[in-house]
């Protein structure tokens, strides 16, 4: 049987790091950016669609898919992967952030969140115990431990509270996925930091993580509008604070310009709805930065979306084209455009990899953002 879980680094450059995940369901490779399906679906791509872009992993969202069709649903019928046909890897979020963003009327205490779906209205309660549950009936490979994410303009008597009860709730997110057995032998599990943009409140969170033992450890409470300095500010210390013999997981980051300089201080897993989100609403990602597609300058631009992408949508497709396309609202343009954005990415991501193995990651990082940040 191959590896449950085992990351190796292959190279260093710097903080920049670059290396493998081996699991039963396929290897992953570091710096690694994970497309993201919320409700069993990378919205406008078919599975093998994303494959071909270059992506290892997915994300599925557990309080989107406990809520519609519902965990024991999908584990009736098999399980996430043969449910939406991916055969590799999956990492599902803890429900946390989602819980805390988009429910109303919810009820935090020690035990747990209940809340009402924004869906229908349902009541439910989520408990690190029944995240652990969920996302072992969905069949996920990796599980992220259930947390608290606050907003970083709370009083700092706050924040730490609330990192405190996410410690609490590691803990107890540990011991109910252990309980797991046979999910727990093939799968594996995040340890989450929280505390905001406060250093010595991240160094707590990190020995408490560090000392209950986890397979990754997640950066959490970031991109929740802090802004790009802040989060490098915290980025320059709180990888730092985290096992180096274990994958960093940056979690909802970013846009291309962020994982770079992310990478740079080592990070190893990001996850975004970025590429598929702007897929859909005309923004392509280029080498030379953004693009508008519904930017009349594009109309009659016979050229591809980027001189320097071979995907698909980039060697059979004209700006005119994906223009016309995004203006009429054609179903078309959020799939070719989206399925543009993952390839940037996955691209982005394998430059990466090359730079660091190369030992020329500064350079890269450089000449990067001389073209990407030049025309932003």
């Amino acid at each position: 049987m191959s590896e449950r879980f085992k990351f190796t680094l292959s190279a260093t450059d710097g903080k920049a790091r670059t290396g493998r995940i081996e699991m039963q369901r396929g290897e992953i490779r570091t710096p690694a950016f994970m497309p993201v399906g919320t409700a069993a679906t990378v919205k406008a791509m078919k599975p093998e669609s994303v494959r071909a872009t270059g992506a290892d992993i997915i994300l599925g969202n557990t309080y989107h898919l406990m809520l519609r069709p519902g965990a024991e649903r999908v584990a009736r019928l098999g399980g996430l992967h043969k449910f939406m046909n991916w055969d590799r890897p999956i990492l599902t979020d803890s429900g946390g952030y989602q819980v805390m963003s988009l429910s109303d009327l919810r009820k935090l205490t020690e035990q747990g969140v209940e809340f009402r779906s924004h869906i229908d209205g349902s009541k439910h309660m989520l408990t690190p115990e029944r995240s652990m549950e969920i996302q072992r009936l969905l069949g996920s490979d990796i599980v992220m431990a259930f947390d608290e994410c606050p907003r970083a303009d709370r009083p700092r008597d706050e924040i730490a509270a609330s990192m405190e009860l996410s410690m609490r709730w590691a803990k107890r997110s540990r011991e109910g996925f252990d309980s797991g057995e046979e999910h727990a032998s093939r799968a594996a599990l995040f340890g989450i930091q929280q505390g905001s943009l406060d250093q010595e409140l991240r160094a707590i969170s990190a020995q408490k993580l560090t000392d209950i033992g986890f397979d990754g450890y997640a950066v959490g409470g970031l991109a929740v509008g802090e802004g790009q300095e802040a989060m490098f500010g915290v980025l320059d210390y709180a990888p730092d604070m985290l096992p180096t013999d274990r994958p960093r997981y940056l979690m909802g980051v970013g846009k291309p310009d962020d994982l770079v300089g992310a990478v740079e201080r080592g990070i190893d897993m990001f996850d975004c709805v970025l590429p598929t989100r702007s897929g859909r609403n005309g923004q392509a990602f280029t080498w030379n930065g953004p693009l508008n597609l519904r930017n009349a300058r594009h109309a009659e631009d016979t050229g591809p979306l980027d001189e320097r992408c071979g995907c698909p949508t980039c060697a059979t497709y004209s700006r005119a084209y994906l223009h016309h396309l995004q203006k009429s609202g054609e179903i078309l343009g959020a799939m070719l455009v989206t399925e543009h954005n993952l390839a940037f990415y996955q691209s982005l991501m394998q430059s990466m990899r090359d730079a660091i193995g190369e030992q020329r990651f500064d350079s890269f990082a450089a000449d990067f953002r001389n073209d990407y940040l030049a025309s932003s």
